[in-house]
């Protein structure tokens, strides 16, 4: 499969982008993106430290099999660097991701997960050590004198490794398993994009840009279905590849101007890709089915070539495609001196761009169980997006943000995540249309429930919360949040009238004013307690229902007080001692989630003419294996629950209403990929399997 080499443009800077890039290199440097001298001296100082540990294991091993003396003199392991480390875009507290390459006779399973384990579980500089034997990619995390590492391991079919070993030559793929390939391979994908870059500053200043836009804009996330580190190197380095003699501050704009106009899902290739004899696989949509439902393939350079974005879907894809339109529109302004690097840096509003959101809250009786559960709970957020998209038959599209919330009131360990959702544009939806996700958040939860390392107190809740209902938590202390005007003689606006036609306010304001639900409509709070996990034989068969029916005062399953608090209920307990809680005003619509050991609050809000459950569901996997059915049946309760979510007018800030700007250089035609043809629309097929329809309960 071939790629076209030819650069874009020859140009190089003129003296307008020579100082367009003095002041973008000011603006990070003043951002702090840059680490200092003696942090860099530190972190060398921990990598000699390390790389002394594993060849004293190493060694160590040697002996103990029974090698000769020569043999355990000559004994060696090689510690390499990859990712942002390597590329020397790391910034200060950045993880240094590690990779330790030793002989024929010591495996991964039981030298490294094991004996190396205790060794550095020993070591009292190492703190957070959290082996992961069973990832795509098996890694030990920890700490390292405070410097996270993540450390892989690859036995080479040597026995004597060398000290000046070339990992990016393929003799060393020779008889190895497919894992072992995967963890050699972040050390030769970063060795080969910095040997295909023209200018390796000027790629590592565009980057250090690109990444930190990236986070700012909420779309730098593999694990969320976005982009990591790895796949925005390769994209700058494409770019870079297209510009070659462009100055920093023109690659940061030519980044936006390609991409915006990109054709996904023509991969993004820095070389050709090539089979070696080998016979491990690599990306090639025309042998390999699978590979045709990748919607923004981004090719890594080094055999065997794999897609390194498989993760992003078709709402993912959307958004990062809004936010390229976004860098685009302020790169030009920046460019005619009307908007400064700032500009481009701009947090993106999350919680203003959309009217609906899932909240996922995460609970743990401490915070190292947190960090386990969380991890285990974010890795698996991807396959809530996939559900829903694949549920909806894609009209219902998900916007997961990848940062993670705190409520300082709370004393438990927990966190939560959020999702934007909105209907897709372009799809006829009658209005007041439902979507009912009900068997999709449920499917979800019952693969959460399988976490292996479950302990008491590790729960989960999932809750559809509106934009006026998002917890105050989640802004920065001291900001407003907008209050749209009400109207009481008319309903909408005429453009003229709104601040800014192209802010964010203006079209949360314009959203606002087009919806057909009326937020100002007064609604009542109830609250009810609920047991989970609870037997079926104790509970009655509409335990956990919502009526159809409006619920009135006196209705309430729980009293509540005067301040409107809910009282224990029966059977509760002393809640003395709850260590997560919260309470809720009646003529609010609160979504906080309370949980104390299994137990969880849900509340409800409806409304005049229209009842719309609000729940939170708290998962308590139940490891007795004497009730084996117990979580199940609860479980299944649950999804008698109405959960469905009103999307009316419900749409992401963006669209498609941003200006595109044409490549004036040469025709795009010369940057994609020849002789690679997809679907009829461009589009490749969702792939997923015909019986996975949407689950109406």
């Amino acid at each position: 499969m071939a790629t076209s080499n030819k650069p874009i443009s020859l140009a190089g800077p003129l003296d307008a982008d020579v100082q367009r890039t003095v002041e973008l290199n000011k603006f990070l440097v003043e951002a702090g993106l840059y680490e200092s001298a003696d942090e860099s001296a530190r972190r060398e100082e921990v990598l000699g430290e390390l790389d002394k540990i594993v060849k004293d294991w190493v060694k160590q091993l040697t002996s103990q099999r029974g090698y000769t003396d020569q043999m355990v003199e000559e004994a060696n392991a090689v510690l390499f660097t990859f990712g942002s480390y390597r590329l020397g875009v790391h910034g200060p507290g950045a993880d240094i991701d590690t990779l330790c390459v030793g002989p024929s006779y010591v495996n991964r399973e039981e030298d490294f997960f094991i004996v190396l384990h205790d060794i550095l579980a020993q070591n009292e500089e190492v703190t957070q050590l959290q082996p992961v034997p069973d990832a795509h990619v098996p890694v030990m995390k920890f700490k390292f004198h405070g410097i996270s590492i993540d450390l892989l391991y690859a036995s080479v079919s040597l026995l004597v490794v060398p000290s000046d070993l070339d990992i990016s030559q393929e003799a060393v793929l020779y008889d190895i398993d497919e894992a072992t390939v995967r963890s050699l391979t972040g050390c030769r994908v970063a060795d080969q994009i910095l040997r295909l870059v023209p200018n390796i500053e000027s790629f590592r200043t565009t980057l250090r840009c690109l990444k930190h836009w990236a986070r700012r804009r909420g779309v730098y996330s593999n694990v969320t279905g976005f982009l990591g580190g790895v796949n925005w190197a390769l994209l700058v380095a494409r770019v870079c590849q297209l510009y070659p003699n462009a100055v920093p501050s023109m690659l940061v704009s030519r980044f936006f101007r390609v991409f915006t106009q990109w054709r996904w899902p023509t991969p993004v290739m820095l070389c050709a890709i090539e089979e070696e004899e080998l016979g491990f696989p690599v990306w090639d949509p025309r042998k390999n089915p699978r590979d045709r439902t990748h919607h923004m393939p981004i090719i890594t350079p080094a055999y065997p070539c794999m897609n390194s974005s498989y993760n992003v879907s078709t709402s993912t894809l959307r958004v990062m495609i809004e936010q390229f339109q976004f860098g685009n529109k302020i790169c030009q302004e920046i460019e005619m001196n009307k908007a400064s690097w700032s500009a481009l840096f701009e947090p993106f509003n999350f919680f203003e761009a959309y009217k609906n959101y899932l909240q996922v809250d995460i609970i743990a009786e401490d915070d190292e169980d947190l960090r386990l559960w969380k991890g285990w709970v974010e890795s698996r957020l991807r396959q809530l997006t996939l559900k829903i998209e694949r549920d909806t038959y894609g009209k219902l599209q998900c916007h997961p943000y990848p940062y993670e919330y705190a409520d300082p009131s709370r004393q438990c360990a927990h966190c939560a995540f959020f999702m934007g959702l909105s209907r897709k544009e372009g799809v006829k939806i009658q209005e007041g249309q439902q979507f009912d996700i009900r068997g999709t958040v449920d499917e979800f939860r019952h693969e959460i429930n399988m976490y292996m390392f479950w302990k008491p107190g590790m729960e989960l809740a999932v809750s559809h919360v509106r934009r006026k209902e998002i917890p105050a938590y989640v802004f920065p202390e001291g900001y407003k949040r907008p209050r749209p005007q009400r109207h009481l003689n008319h309903q909408h606006h005429s453009d003229k009238n709104d601040p800014g036609n192209g802010s964010p306010d203006s079209q949360l304001k314009r959203k606002h004013d087009s919806t057909g639900i009326d937020d100002t409509e007064p609604c009542r709070s109830v609250k009810r307690a609920s047991i989970s996990p609870v037997h079926p034989k104790t509970s009655s068969p509409r335990s956990g229902n919502v009526s159809d029916e409006p619920i009135s005062n006196n209705q309430q399953k729980v009293t509540s007080n005067a301040s409107g608090g809910s009282q224990d209920s029966p059977g509760s307990g002393n809640q003395d001692q709850t260590k997560c809680s919260s309470s809720s005003h009646a003529s609010e619509k609160s979504l906080d989630s309370v949980a104390s050991g299994s137990k969880c609050v849900k509340i409800e809000a409806v409304c005049s003419g229209d009842v719309t459950s609000k729940h939170v569901d708290c998962i308590s996997p139940v490891k007795d294996s004497t009730a084996p059915t117990v979580a199940v049946s609860t479980t299944l309760k649950r999804v008698a629950e109405k959960v469905v979510l009103e999307l009316v007018g419900s749409e992401s800030i963006g669209g498609n209403n941003a200006e595109l700007l044409q490549i004036a250089e040469t025709d795009m035609g010369n940057v994609l990929v020849e002789n690679l043809h997809f679907g009829g629309n461009g589009v490749p097929q969702s792939g997923l399997p015909e019986e996975l329809e949407l689950m109406q309960v």
